[in-house]
């Protein structure tokens, strides 16, 4: 018995010691200081695209501007081919914003909205197109 109790209370010890190691396991989320710059809240200027047929076949431009309006309208991703040579996805509030940029699909359009980054993909969230 005190055999027992002695290799119970040594499990226990290690577990508790080995607890602060357990806990982090899955809240590292790779963040290099590089990302913990980004999230800064932008105005950036571009063309409304939409990031099917863009990705797809690099489609941009007025003679793409009725499909990429149709894509955006039936809830394809819709981005911002930006002037600063980068292509964003862009996302309402936790929403998509489809329904209000479909109408600007292929023309220059200025938002507003916090720009993220992660593994390449870039994101501009909470975007507000500006007026």
């Amino acid at each position: 018995m005190k055999k027992t109790n002695i290799i119970l209370a040594l499990a226990a010890a290690a577990l508790f010691a080995a607890y602060p190691i357990i806990a982090h396991e899955g809240h590292d989320h790779g963040e290099k200081k590089e990302d913990l710059a980004s999230g800064e809240t932008k105005k950036i200027t571009g063309e409304v695209l939409d990031m099917a047929c863009y990705v797809d076949h690099n489609a941009t431009g007025e003679k793409h501007a009725d499909c990429a309006k149709k894509c955006i309208t039936s809830g394809l991703p819709v981005g911002l081919k930006a002037d600063d040579g980068k292509t964003y996805l862009l996302i309402g509030e936790h929403k998509p914003l489809n329904a209000e940029l479909a109408q600007y699909a292929a023309k220059k359009i200025t938002v507003e909205g916090k720009v993220v980054s992660r593994d390449g993909i870039n994101m501009i969230e909470n975007a507000v197109v500006q007026k």
